[in-house]
């Protein structure tokens, strides 16, 4: 996702997500079959060298053989705090020796089951060679007491050195990331909602229920007298690196491009002050005044944090900064969006924003252009212009439900070659494979509301399993 033009941005990081990983097998095999042990021992170093390689605090609660290992390596895992937990079941083991884990540390939790190879050796293997095959036999029987303990049940399935295997167990760990992120996540909520968009409208208690998250609400008097104390150097310097991040068009206003730069610096600092994770703002104005200014020259600074990894969004879309902030945390961009036409000719829906975008996920070095007026924005100034990057692309939403639940929302589609608006608009052509009109319908019944974060791959199957890891609905067009 990362862009040349864009390695002077200092990126944003938070703590590393906290993985739980737990093993066991029955305890009586151990006597009978001593050979057994070490080899399921082996294959658990295995996996911990796999789950070493992740972006993440590993926290390993040992191997456990019996009931009073598992309340001892609950008590671990419980005062870890983890963003998941793993399961290794290497071979049969009672119910009775993963439930108190399961209830206890507090975490999703992702069962697993690696054979040390695709099959046996029938000819020469005995009982014991055969125990170390059967990690699926307790499967069943964990999914039977989670549902009836009412813990959600996950579970993967494979062989040791399996691709597919793997491949899911990481996606799992990537949806632990984005629970990592939405957990510690503090959301800036800056000025007032747009007026008369009752789909934006956000109950701030239930995204603190729903995700752990922190929503900080901020003035833009917070914001105006931070850019009132940027002086001009500061100015010079953030002009110097637009001028290296972006294509200047010729309609760019010099003073619209100081005014930008200084919000954009001023904007930093209301990041780091209040210590946020995201943005979501608007502010109408009146007359000119100052705060109309400040809402018109959001875009630039808006558009840099995105880069940085710090969703921002405008039109005070709290629930699309969520969305984003997830797709920020899969490494998968995440650009505030809109339909904006559709196209049937060549069967793609156009979408985009006038608004900040996610300049990582650009197909090119983005254009800076100049407007002498925002649509249904009061107020003026230079605002970015892209295409995504072309090929697979996911819509990512955060829907409400009528009794207040959310929903994530995705489609996946790709982003194709064509004519696009030269007016300062993020806009790209998505060819859902369909007609667009039926797609357009189809989404819009999901409880999506009308933005969304536009994000780069096929992202739905990792998104579920977010929806799972938090615990809310996800619904796929």
């Amino acid at each position: 996702m990362s862009q040349d033009f864009l390695s002077a941005l200092h990126q944003h990081e938070r703590p590393a997500m906290r993985i739980g990983v737990v093993s066991g097998g029955l305890g009586a095999y151990w006597d009978q079959f001593p050979h057994l042990l070490p080899q399921l021992q082996s294959s658990v170093a295995y996996v911990a060298e796999r789950l070493q390689s992740l972006d993440a605090e590993i926290i390993d609660a040992g191997f456990v053989s019996d009931a009073h290992d598992a309340v001892k390596a609950a008590e671990k895992l419980r005062l870890a705090d983890c963003d998941l937990l793993v399961i290794y079941l290497t071979t049969y083991l009672t119910s009775s020796m993963v439930l108190p884990i399961a209830q206890r540390a507090g975490a999703p939790v992702l069962c697993i089951d690696l054979q040390p190879t695709e099959k046996m050796d029938h000819a020469s293997f005995d009982t014991g060679d055969w125990l170390a095959y059967c990690g699926q036999c307790p499967v069943p029987e964990v999914g039977h007491v989670f549902r009836r303990a009412g813990i959600e049940f996950r579970s993967v399935t494979g062989w040791l050195r399996q691709d597919a295997a793997w491949d899911r167990i990481m996606q799992w760990a990537r949806a632990a990331g984005a629970r990592s992120r939405l957990r510690t996540a503090r959301h800036g909520l800056m000025g007032h909602l747009y007026p008369g968009m009752l789909d934006v409208s956000t109950d701030l208690t239930t995204v603190s229920t729903t995700f752990g998250s922190h929503v900080e609400v901020l003035e833009f008097d917070d914001l105006r007298e931070r850019v009132r104390g940027v002086g001009a150097d500061l100015v010079d310097e953030r002009i110097s690196l637009v001028r290296d991040i972006f294509e200047m068009d010729p309609s760019v206003n010099e003073d619209d491009l100081r005014w930008a730069a200084q919000v954009s610096v001023g904007l930093d600092r209301l990041v780091a002050d209040f210590d946020l994770d995201s943005l979501a703002y608007y502010h109408r104005g009146l007359a000119g005044e100052l705060h109309e200014k400040l809402g018109a020259g959001m875009i630039l600074g808006a558009s840099l944090l995105n880069a940085r990894g710090i969703p921002a969004a405008g039109e005070y879309e709290l629930r699309t900064s969520v969305a984003m902030l997830i797709a920020q945390s899969l490494g998968a961009g995440g650009s505030f969006t809109e339909i904006q036409a559709l196209n049937y000719l060549d069967g793609v829906v156009e979408m985009g924003h006038d608004g900040p975008a996610h300049l990582a996920i650009s197909s090119r070095k983005p254009l800076l252009r100049g407007l002498g007026v925002f649509h249904g924005k009061r107020g003026w100034g230079v605002s970015v212009e892209f295409d995504v990057a072309h090929g697979p692309v996911t819509t990512l939403g955060l829907g409400q439900d009528r009794d207040g639940s959310f929903v994530l929302v995705t489609s996946e589609g790709s982003v194709v070659e064509g004519p696009l608006l030269r007016i300062g608009n993020t806009t790209s052509r998505v060819d859902f494979g369909r007609d667009p009109g039926q797609w357009v319908d189809e989404w819009s019944a999901t409880g999506v509301g009308h933005h969304w974060a536009l994000c780069v791959g096929h992202q739905a199957a990792t998104v579920a399993a977010v929806a799972s890891l938090v615990g809310i609905e996800h619904r796929h067009v």
